[in-house]
């Protein structure tokens, strides 16, 4: 009679990438994006679909980018009075953006300050991640909770909001598994510019 040990058989799972940015994702999708990841072709995907990075580089242009939105959908929101790139906005804790509410008292009323701080990552990013980064924070001026009512706003603002969302996310996933910065203008900026051009 044959014996068997626990290494005759193959194993039944191999170990799996762990994908915390797309954890809240059906498993079908974790599975595309972990095998993209592993055949190293995600980087590569994402720069081919985005392209270029926007040119919005201060908190002065990030303020103006925010007050347009803000104007155009939501213009009896409160006032926002700060908005800029925050390098202590920590992406691993999954926090992309932060919007910050003060109530103070100044005379006989109540009023609110309202700041928008957006993680330094989207300083060299799309535009389509800024935008999506954007509305999501915008959103909380009349949603605190990431309820329907939520995302139905953030989709009125952005359209594409969900496609983009998910692909910032897969972009984290990228980074978080040693890929190199895609629109920092490092070498894969480069080898898929050329890629393209031929």
């Amino acid at each position: 009679m044959a014996s068997f040990s626990r290494s005759s058989f193959p194993s039944r799972s191999a170990p799996s990438v762990d994908l915390p940015y797309l954890r809240a994702y059906s498993p079908t999708l974790q599975g595309q994006a972990r095998a993209l990841l592993e055949q190293g072709r995600l980087g590569n995907i994402l720069a081919r679909r985005y392209g270029q990075a926007h040119q919005i580089r201060s908190d002065k242009a990030l303020y103006d980018f925010t007050q347009e939105f803000k104007q155009r959908h939501l213009r009896n929101a409160g006032t926002i009075n700060k908005v800029l790139f925050d390098n202590k906005i920590h992406v691993v804790r999954h926090a992309l953006g932060l919007h910050t509410s003060m109530a103070r008292v100044q005379g006989g009323r109540l009023a609110a300050k309202h700041e928008i701080r957006v993680a330094t990552l989207f300083r060299q990013a799309p535009e389509e991640f800024l935008r999506m980064i954007v509305v999501h924070e915008l959103a909380h001026l009349r949603e605190k909770d990431h309820d329907k009512a939520f995302y139905q706003l953030c989709t009125h603002m952005e359209p594409d909001y969900h496609q983009y969302e998910l692909d910032t996310r897969l972009y984290l996933t990228h980074l978080d598994h040693g890929g190199e910065p895609l629109w920092g203008g490092g070498p894969v900026v480069q080898q898929v510019s050329e890629q393209l051009s031929e």
